[in-house]
């Protein structure tokens, strides 16, 4: 998921460049909210502890 944050940022920066206001709003908000999201899953896989089945 970070990678598709990352992902949408870059293409925010490149149409920010080429003068795409609208494109590179657009994509910058979408990569925040997929940020935001893999931060929550990231903090919530560290609180939950993992349930081993049993050998």
């Amino acid at each position: 998921m970070l990678s598709w944050s990352v992902t949408f940022f870059i293409i925010a920066i490149i149409a920010a460049l080429f003068g795409f206001g609208g494109i590179a709003g657009t994509a910058a908000g979408i990569a925040k909210i997929l940020f935001l999201v893999f931060l929550v899953l990231f903090v919530v896989s560290l609180v939950v502890p993992r349930v081993r089945p049993p050998v």
